[in-house]
């Protein structure tokens, strides 16, 4: 009984390494972008946690406050869209980010959050 070779070819290996460069790549590139949009949402939820701010511009300020020690950028208090329901603030923002990937290849990520339902 003649039994055949089996496992991975030269090719099949470097075709394997290549999708993991590509997905280590991706991730390498994408996983700052929703670092700081998480420590963007979680200052939101924290200011809301806190009612501690009675209007909007104390809302910002806290966020500004919030926002220089977590180095975010993406969010600027100018960028919140806080409204008042009953005696709490919701407080909500939306953004882009575009994160380039090759020459002239970008991966374009939607981020949104909001502290309704809390």
């Amino acid at each position: 009984m003649k039994s055949t070779q089996s496992g991975v070819s030269l090719m099949g290996l470097m075709l394997g390494l290549f999708i993991l460069v590509l997905l280590a790549l991706f991730a390498m590139k994408i996983i700052p972008s929703y670092l700081e949009f998480a420590t963007a949402k979680n200052a939101i939820e924290g200011i809301a946690r806190e009612r501690q701010a009675t209007t909007p511009t104390e809302v910002r300020n806290a966020f500004e406050a919030r926002a220089t020690i977590d180095d975010i950028r993406a969010v600027s208090p100018k960028d919140l869209e806080i409204t008042k329901e009953g005696s709490e603030f919701i407080i909500a923002f939306s953004y882009r980010k575009e994160v380039p990937v090759f020459s002239n290849v970008a991966l374009c990520i939607d981020y949104a959050a909001s502290t309704k339902g809390q």
